[in-house]
């Protein structure tokens, strides 16, 4: 039996550069009855921990370091971590600049494209999908035929890269050089807001590089 997919939003915010927004961010769980990994750990360590219950936690997996995705990651891996196996928090090493932001001198896991973090007898294929934060990734889950994008894609257009740290270019080759790659009936999970799908979204890519970011 494959793994299952379990979502949650928790609310706070998201700062850079000198300004705050209100945010909602989305929590994806991959796993099953005995073990799950977490993508993304924002606001609320509490309610992250009574998803997953008495599962086993593997990772924290980061789709990338902003504050608003990262918050409460070592606080979740420190609360199913024990003194026989410490959770790891995975995040892609070109983040470690952003990282630094919210968590200075906290260690990470590093995560390289094309690794594999197995879940439940599911793969999940770690993409290396840079532009929103140099050290994006996205997450495919192939036998689940979805996508965790993170904030590289969402219903609608790219992620926003007009921050430091980003640029709208290399969004746009991650995009279509990577994401675009993917099977179109594959759903696409993103960190905010709803669902979509590849091939809902691939036949826009020139009307999004025409806006600009």
């Amino acid at each position: 039996m494959s793994a299952r997919i379990e979502h949650l939003v928790t609310s706070g915010t998201f700062s850079l550069d000198g300004q705050t927004f209100d945010v909602d961010n989305n929590v994806w769980i991959v796993g099953d009855d005995r073990e799950v990994v977490v993508l993304d750990a924002p606001h609320d360590v509490d309610v992250i921990a009574a998803a997953i219950g008495e599962r086993t936690l593997l990772a924290v997996l980061c789709t990338h370091a902003h504050d608003d995705h990262v918050r409460r990651a070592p606080a979740l891996a420190e609360r199913f971590s024990t003194p026989e196996r410490r959770v790891p928090v995975l995040l892609h090493p070109a983040d470690r600049e952003v990282w630094d932001l919210t968590h200075p001198g906290v260690a990470t896991t590093d995560l390289s494209h094309g690794e594999v973090v197995t879940v439940a007898g599911t793969e999940l294929h770690v993409l290396h999908t840079p532009g929103h934060t140099p050290g994006a990734v996205s997450v495919y889950a192939p036998e689940l035929s979805t996508v965790f994008t993170g904030d590289t894609l969402f219903a609608g257009g790219p992620g926003a890269t007009g921050r430091s740290f980003s640029d709208f270019a290399t969004i746009v080759d991650s995009i279509r050089d990577v994401l675009f790659e993917l099977p179109a009936d594959t759903r696409v999970h993103t960190g905010h807001g709803e669902d979509t799908t590849i091939g809902d979204e691939s036949p826009h890519l020139q009307e999004w590089i025409a806006r600009g970011h």
